[in-house]
């Protein structure tokens, strides 16, 4: 506005120092409600991860009450295609334990290991991660740990040695599985995006660097710690009757008896995910709706419960031991879990979009993988993959972050080994009978810390690589 006979050059200057002291007061405001917020996001987390259970989903529920009530936020739609994928995929995987396919496959990697008993510090790991590849949980690990501490001990190879790096690599192995909670959450959030990443796209990066991330990590625990015959403190408890006999009890699965359809479960349940690879790499045979094919979001679903519904009759499971199976409570706490959490997320990024954008962009554009640093650390404290990236997602998004770059950034999202306290870890320390997969003096100096930095660094670094050459 110029100076003029009816607008004095004081009164234009005061206007315009009025204007700006404005725009700093709105820009203060909105920078104290998006802290205030956040500081009610990041408690609601915590305060769900020390409950643990549903208590994530419930607390959720309450964080995007208070920001709907108290900070006068618009809710965002919850996450009903990601919940409905995780429901069908956990009630299919939960049907297949509970016609002993869970346990079959189990048996055959015993054989395998106690094969190649020399090798186990390799054949270990990769055994857990295609496990949980194929079935889509890390849970299934809890049969295998004490097998493999029974043949690292039979061959006196120092149990640490694969146990550690066998539990890490059953979690690395859910970004690598189709039918994962974490991976059909990045398909479903990503498909809503103007870049949607397909499955086989998700599958073609994160496999092969899970298996590499994993092999760098097993190659290194091959040399880690004395050989059972020359460590001291080994030997000195040995002298204990009670521990020797402890440690050379034998510990097997291959004397459990099986239903007769456990195999064919196995057979039905691979088949239905070998269907839903070839219908992401032949869309032309899906039906359509509104001209397009529909989407794999929904293709997952149908064709999980239809082969759910095949393995039910084939194997005559009963219906009541589907629900009551350790796979499905599992399932269903992280569908009650993501639905609090994302949608609690969801709101708020939204709710701050422009602060977020304004503030953070510019450094993630400069430097895309500090945004891996940010998944890591949230997945050290939520002990989730699938709720790490609902949460970070919508941040990763918002801040103008391609689907192709965030697959390329998607292995980062597992840290829970950080600190140890995850089940399958404790579950590792807890059957080696050795003692030698331990929690150190000083809490983080454990037997997990450098094979899962290993592991999720070099799987990384693949991804990201191979996310660049693809797309």
């Amino acid at each position: 506005m110029a100076c003029s006979g009816l607008f004095p050059c004081g009164i234009v200057a005061k206007n315009v120092a009025l204007q700006h002291k404005k725009k700093l007061l709105n820009k203060g405001n909105v920078m104290f409600d998006f802290w205030i917020q956040f500081a009610l996001v990041l408690t609601a987390i915590l305060i769900g991860i020390r409950r643990g259970g549903v208590a994530l989903g419930l607390i959720g529920g309450l964080g995007v009450a208070v920001l709907s009530f108290g900070f006068r936020v618009a809710p965002q739609e919850p996450p009903i295609t990601v919940m409905l994928i995780i429901l069908a995929v956990v009630t299919a995987s939960a049907t297949l334990q509970v016609a002993g396919g869970l346990d079959w496959l189990v048996q055959q990697a015993e054989r395998l290991m106690r094969r190649h008993p020399q090798q186990i510090t390799i054949l270990a790991p990769l055994s857990t991660f295609l496990l949980t590849v194929c079935v889509g949980t890390g849970h299934a690990v809890y049969s295998l740990l004490p097998v493999i501490a029974d043949v690292a001990l039979k061959t006196r190879i120092r149990p640490e040695r694969p146990m550690a790096i066998s539990s890490v690599a059953s979690q690395m192995g859910i970004t690598a599985s189709p039918v994962a909670a974490a991976v059909t959450t990045f398909l479903a959030m990503t498909a809503k995006t103007d870049a949607p990443v397909t499955l086989a796209q998700i599958l073609m990066v994160t496999l092969p660097a899970g298996l590499i991330g994993v092999l760098a990590a097993a190659f290194w625990s091959m040399r880690r710690g004395l050989d059972l015959d020359k460590d001291p403190e080994f030997l000195a408890r040995m002298k204990d009757p009670d521990f020797r006999a402890t440690v050379e009890m034998s510990v097997t699965t291959l004397d459990k008896t099986l239903p007769k359809a456990a195999r064919l479960s196995v057979v039905l349940f691979f088949s239905g995910i070998l269907t839903i690879v070839a219908l992401a790499l032949y869309p032309s045979v899906l039906p359509l709706a509104k001209g397009k094919p529909i989407p794999m979001t929904t293709v997952v679903q149908l064709v999980m419960l239809a082969f759910g519904a095949f393995i039910l009759f084939a194997a005559d499971v009963k219906a009541a031991a589907i629900a009551k199976s350790e796979v499905f409570t599992a399932g269903m706490i992280a569908v009650v879990s993501i639905f609090g959490i994302a949608w609690m997320s969801d709101t708020f990024v939204k709710a701050n979009e422009t602060f977020l954008v304004d503030n953070i962009k510019a450094m993630v554009e400069y430097a895309p993988w500090t945004f891996a640093l940010a998944m890591f650390a949230v997945s050290a404290f939520v002990k989730s993959q699938a709720a790490t990236l609902t949460i970070m997602l919508p941040f990763g998004l918002a801040l103008g972050l391609s689907p192709q770059l965030l697959l390329g950034l998607m292995p980062s999202c597992y840290a829970y080994f950080f600190f140890a306290f995850y089940p399958s870890d404790l579950a590792a320390i807890n059957m080696d009978r050795s003692g030698t997969t331990r929690i150190g003096k000083y809490l983080l100096n454990h037997s997990f810390m450098i094979p899962g930095w290993i592991g999720v660094i070099v799987s990384t670094i693949v991804a990201y690589g191979l996310a660049q050459v693809y797309f």
